[in-house]
């Protein structure tokens, strides 16, 4: 079997909610079905129509914690009494095989990620327009209250604050322009030295 030609790259991208990292993140993995899909822990219920290991990983919290502890978790949060996390093993395989792998988590998620992996990940940060254009993106969803949309966008501002943790930075201002700038830091990042390994041994270094 042939040796992968690099490693590949973990991309993470984040944002507030109403930015558009989910839909750029999906954007890219439809665009390049050899990106592999990470499948999440998590330890709320499947909804109706949803699989094991084909949506989520369902665990009870005790053993998600027990995960996390035994360091099975790359990334993991407790969010309003339910646990979601990244499996390690499967990522590390994607990467080792030269498959790039696409998160879509929050700052905290990137964080950890960088502590577990910092030479595999590639940090972006994605941020909307304005204030404004964020609030009416939220609005426009129609699924939540003034209230709710206050809180919100409450949230936004202190997420938006970690933006210089990341490598990369794009306004969401158009989408087919976003993902193209997406895709060409994650192109970018193939073509990164440090994971071009079967270059060294087909091309002498000086020494």
């Amino acid at each position: 079997m042939a040796k992968p030609s690099r490693r590949g790259v973990c991309l993470v991208i984040s944002a507030p909610s109403g930015a558009g990292k989910s839909t750029i993140a999906q954007a890219l993995r439809e665009a390049d079905p050899t990106i592999f899909t990470s499948i999440s822990v998590t330890t709320r219920a499947p909804r109706p129509g949803e699989e094991e290991g084909v949506h989520y990983y369902f665990r009870d919290m005790p053993t998600f914690r027990r995960m996390a502890e035994a360091g099975e978790l790359l990334e993991w949060a407790e969010v309003f009494g339910r646990g979601y996390g990244t499996p390690r093993a499967p990522l590390e395989a994607a990467l080792a095989a030269g498959r790039d792998v696409i998160l879509d988590i929050d700052w905290q998620g990137h964080r950890l990620m960088r502590q577990a992996m910092a030479d595999d990940v590639v940090g972006l940060f994605v941020l909307p327009p304005s204030l404004e254009e964020l609030e009416a993106r939220l609005r426009g969803r129609k699924t939540d209250g003034d209230a709710e949309i206050a809180s919100r966008m409450k949230a936004a501002m202190g997420e938006m604050s970690h933006w210089p943790e990341f490598d990369y930075v794009l306004v969401n201002d158009d989408l087919d322009k976003a993902v193209a700038e997406a895709r060409s830091v994650l192109v970018a990042n193939r073509l990164a030295r440090a994971r071009r390994k079967d270059l060294e041994a087909l091309w002498p270094v000086a020494g």
